[in-house]
Order: structure tokens, then C-alpha cells, then sequence
């Protein structure tokens, strides 16, 4: 997915199909973010492809579609972005808004990074490699992003939230994801 033309209009990135999520709120003083926080998620526990991503962003997951989803279904959570394992863009939070991702969570010494950072979510998890086509649209949408935004780091989930958190995991290819994104800069 190349990012050629990728816009960010009033913190919607067009290209991204857009699930409006109702958990969110203002950002503190109107900051600008920074930071981009990478996730990873599966629902139900890896397994890929289905509507339960989508659904608990939206506060419609249903608590007896499956054994799991009855201990997670009244969560209030969001990222800004979703990326499904064949490279489709998702995008539930506008940019100028604080998405739900991080919880307690701290990046050089500052508290709360949902204030100050975007979340995006990879379908994945810890045990399984990623798809090409992630990596692409990641590389393309943080380049994007950073067209628009100060973005001076990403880090992942188990960066800001250490000893909570594992995700994007060991599968991740760091190394990967910033040659594409350099590549995408030159």
C-alpha cells in the first residue's frame, strides 16, 4: 500500500475506512500528539478476520458470542487506528482526539500518554509473525501522520505500559517497520 496521496483532513486520514468509536474524548489543552503507540489485538484470542475488534471499539460487543468476550464486553476502550491483517486501514478516533489505548502508561518520565499520543492497533498478537501488507500500511500511515503531526517517536504498547502490557510482542519486526518508513522519507 503505498502512501502517495495519503491525507489527514481534521484528524481523519482519508484513505482509512472510518468506524466512528464513542470512546474518546478531548485532548488536555488541545495537544498536538507526538507519539505513536503501536498494539496489537486479536478477538477472540488469535483468532483473526472477525467483527470483535470492531464491536468492542464500538461498545456493541456481545458478551455471549464467544467464552472471552463475557470478561471484556463492558470495556471502554479505542484506538484511532485498526489494521487488519491484509493491510486494511481502520480508523475509529479522529487524530485531534484522545482514543482510549494505553491506560496507565508513562514515556519518558510523562503520565498518561493517551493525552499526548495516536494508537494504532495490529491484528495479531504475540505468538503469530505479522503480514507484509501490515507493515506497509503501518509504514504508510505513520508516514502520513507525521506529515501532519510532530510525531517524534513510536513505541509500542509494552514500551509505555511495561510489565502490563506484551503487545505488539516479539513478532513484531521493529527493524522492518522502520526500513519502510525510511524508505517512504527519502
Amino acid at each position: 500500500m503505498s502512501n502517495a496521496g495519503w491525507q489527514c483532513v481534521a484528524g481523519w486520514v482519508e484513505q482509512a475506512r472510518r468506524v466512528v468509536s464513542p470512546n474518546h474524548d478531548k485532548r488536555t489543552n488541545d495537544e498536538i500528539p507526538s507519539l505513536v503507540v503501536v498494539h496489537a489485538i486479536s478477538l477472540p484470542p488469535d483468532q483473526f478476520g472477525g467483527p470483535g475488534v470492531e464491536q468492542l471499539f464500538t461498545n456493541t460487543l456481545d458478551a455471549n458470542e464467544h467464552p472471552y468476550y463475557a470478561g471484556i464486553h463492558e470495556l471502554r476502550v479505542s484506538a484511532h487506528f485498526f489494521i487488519r491483517r491484509d493491510g486494511e486501514l481502520i480508523q475509529f478516533v479522529s487524530v485531534q482526539d484522545r482514543a482510549w489505548h494505553a491506560g496507565v502508561s508513562s514515556w519518558w518520565g510523562r503520565e498518561r500518554c493517551n493525552d499526548f499520543s495516536i494508537g494504532i492497533e495490529l491484528e495479531g498478537c504475540d505468538t503469530l509473525p505479522f503480514e507484509p501488507l501490515q507493515y506497509q500500511s503501518l509504514a504508510s500511515l505513520v508516514h502520513c501522520l507525521q506529515t501532519h503531526y510532530p510525531i517524534r517517536e513510536v513505541v509500542g504498547h509494552s514500551d509505555v505500559a511495561p510489565g502490563r502490557k506484551t503487545d505488539p510482542g516479539p513478532c513484531f519486526d521493529w527493524s522492518l517497520f522502520q526500513r519502510l518508513l525510511q524508505a517512504l522519507s527519502i
